[in-house]
């Protein structure tokens, strides 16, 4: 078969399966009543720190008084599972799930049909890649900021920031950085057991600390801040939760 006949059999297939995938999605939100319509839903992508940025966001909600359900992996799972998540966060009194996702979730359409209040993305990191091409990683990546959230959060600071500064959030877009950004990064100091760095967050200078060390840390710290704010968090709260994470 010629390498045009296989482009057209692969993106037949693929298209099948979207539209497969679509359908299941409609069921299974009919099924489990829609809970999203009492909820927000935070999805955080990128290729690292997805899953530390979902505990930061989590613990600093919490502070602020949200019952908050998180769903936070790097690995992809499958429709079925977000749906029975949604439920049970739903039926537990959650107002607020937060949910990782990789390229290959957004691949999959696994936010299919939800409404997405925020969609945040840590950074762009090519040499984390393993199975997929930098174009068809963004591809992916661009399903999700497509849904029309409304609240869109970027990392400024990313080599590849001028790829995805196209997403805009439908009501508002964060940025977070050293270089600029609603949530700026002035100065860090790394310590055996943990990070601390000064802030601006909307103009106010913060200091907060958190337990995981590396500088990476104050990029996903900025980050958490930044889809907080957006959510009309008090820095107060911010610092609290930072500080409350813990993975040991």
């Amino acid at each position: 078969m010629e390498t045009s006949e296989v482009r057209k059999s692969q993106n037949k297939n693929g298209g099948l399966k979207k539209q497969a995938q679509q359908v299941k999605a409609k069921l299974l939100k009919s099924y489990y009543g829609n809970p999203m319509k009492d909820m927000k839903l935070i999805a955080i992508t990128g290729t690292t720190g997805k899953t530390i940025v979902a505990h930061y966001v989590h613990e600093i909600l919490k502070a602020a008084g949200e019952q908050v359900a998180v769903l936070a992996s790097d690995q992809a799972f499958k429709v079925s599972m977000l749906h029975k998540f949604l439920s049970d966060a739903w039926k537990a009194g959650a107002n607020v799930v937060i949910v990782t996702v990789p390229a290959e979730g957004l691949r999959d359409n696994v936010f299919y049909d939800l409404p997405v209040t925020v969609a945040a993305m840590t950074n762009f990191v090519t040499s984390s890649l393993k199975d997929m091409a930098p174009e068809e990683y963004l591809e992916n990546e661009k399903t999700l900021f497509d849904m029309k959230p409304e609240i869109v959060v970027l990392n400024h600071d990313d080599a590849n920031y001028e790829v995805f500064a196209e997403f805009k959030g439908t009501r508002e877009t964060y940025k977070f950085g050293q270089t600029a950004g609603d949530v700026k990064i002035l100065t860090s100091k790394l310590y055996p057991k943990g990070t601390e760095a000064t802030l601006s967050i909307k103009s106010e200078i913060v200091t907060a600390a958190t337990f995981i060390p590396g500088e990476m840390a104050v990029s996903y710290m900025a980050c958490a801040a930044a889809i907080t704010t957006a959510l009309g968090v008090s820095t107060e709260k911010i610092i609290d939760g930072l500080a409350e994470y813990n993975p040991e």
